[in-house]
């Protein structure tokens, strides 16, 4: 058997359930931390899992070209050696493929591209890419797919989508069916509804364990994605999951789950915390703001982390413009309690039937905080 996911409750468009795992339960909504090398940076395993995340992101780009998959394989797989107890899901490697990689040519067998690190040229296609994830022991794989570019005319972004169709088919044919582990399918199509449809109905022809939304938050705007997601989720089967990649902001979450989306995955609060911002309850601080510097209170009264159980916006801003590193290893802890409190209510609002008022409530605080610090 492949994972399973059992929908709980359904509140104005957003859904409560569970996908079930080889390697333990995911409770959604859920935000998925983003482990990019084998680790979330500046965090480690127990102190990720202590925030509630049940399911961490591993990249196979980054992984296989170091430590490679292979070795990872040797090592025992991913869970392992991060020292991770819980589910992992991969991406497939195309997205970065196309945004980190040089002199990439794409050909129906796959993408040729060489190595950001040491101008290898590097083969893979999508049977290398389910290979990968395979050695890699992925909980959940993702299907090798083409980041359509944005913006990108109709017809380009058909081409494109076609293309992670039939790549999509393969990765099918590839992937070792194992109980407790699943592949997800990637719905592409640019901005155009009609492709989004034809896209999903396509990948449901083929039969995944769930269906990712790809393409988006790549500089169309976030209106612009919500229309996207409107004309896209009611493709999908009710009875999977639903994965938006690489979303986003708190806003980008909540408006995605009021459109049946049950996945996030986003660098934002890790690399927020890399960089002096926090996000709390009230929208973002700027930590390297002059405000700070004399400020006792937590980053956020309402925050239960450690963070703000132990330390005040002074010294957390001392520790930024000093670049000391304990600060960035605060900030990213505090971001990523924050990102799995905002999970946990978002999943209590929809279990007791009150999900808009829990979103427009939230809305309006961000809305009158930023006219605050404006």
């Amino acid at each position: 058997m492949t994972i399973t996911f059992t929908l709980a409750a359904e509140d104005a468009g957003a859904r409560l359930g569970r996908i079930e795992t080889a390697h333990g339960p995911i409770d959604t909504p859920a935000f998925m931390p983003v482990g990019t090398a084998g680790t979330v940076k500046a965090m480690k395993p127990e102190d990720v899992a202590a925030t509630g995340a049940q399911i961490v992101l591993g990249n196979t780009y980054h992984l296989m070209l170091r430590p490679t998959a292979e070795r990872i394989d040797r090592l025992g797989g991913l869970r392992k050696f991060m020292r991770w107890d819980g589910p992992v899901l991969t991406d497939s490697g195309g997205f970065q493929v196309m945004s980190l990689s040089e002199l990439r040519k794409i050909t129906e067998a796959g993408v040729r591209f060489r190595s950001h690190i040491d101008g290898s040229y590097i083969d893979l296609s999508p049977e290398r890419s389910i290979e990968i994830q395979h050695l890699l022991d992925a909980t959940i794989a993702m299907a090798f797919d083409e980041c359509t570019p944005f913006p990108a005319e109709h017809a380009v972004a058909d081409a494109s989508m076609q293309l992670s169709m039939r790549w999509a088919k393969r990765s099918r044919a590839a992937f070792k069916p194992r109980d407790g582990y699943g592949l997800f399918g990637i719905v592409q199509g640019g901005v155009y509804p009609d492709l989004r449809a034809t896209s999903a109905a396509m990948l449901q022809e083929i039969g995944f364990e769930g269906y990712a939304i790809g393409g988006l938050a790549v500089g169309e705007g976030q209106a612009q994605m919500f229309e996207t997601l409107e004309t896209t989720t009611p493709h999908l089967p009710r009875l999977q999951p639903r994965y938006l990649m690489g979303v986003g902001k708190p806003s980008d979450i909540l408006g995605a789950v009021a459109r049946g989306v049950d996945m996030f995955d986003c660098v934002l609060p890790t690399r927020s915390g890399r960089t002096g911002q926090a996000w709390t309850w009230d929208g973002p601080l700027n930590l390297r703001n002059a405000v700070h510097v004399d400020d006792t209170r937590p980053l956020d009264a309402q925050c239960g982390c450690p963070v703000c159980a132990k330390y005040d916006r002074a010294y957390l801003r001392h520790l930024t413009k000093s670049e000391e590193v304990l600060g960035l290893m605060l900030l990213t802890e505090h971001n990523l309690w924050h990102y799995q409190d905002l999970m946990r209510a978002i999943r209590a609002a929809i279990g007791a039937g009150g999900f808009l008022g829990f979103a427009a409530e939230t809305t309006a605080r961000w809305a009158d905080s930023a006219k605050k610090q404006s």
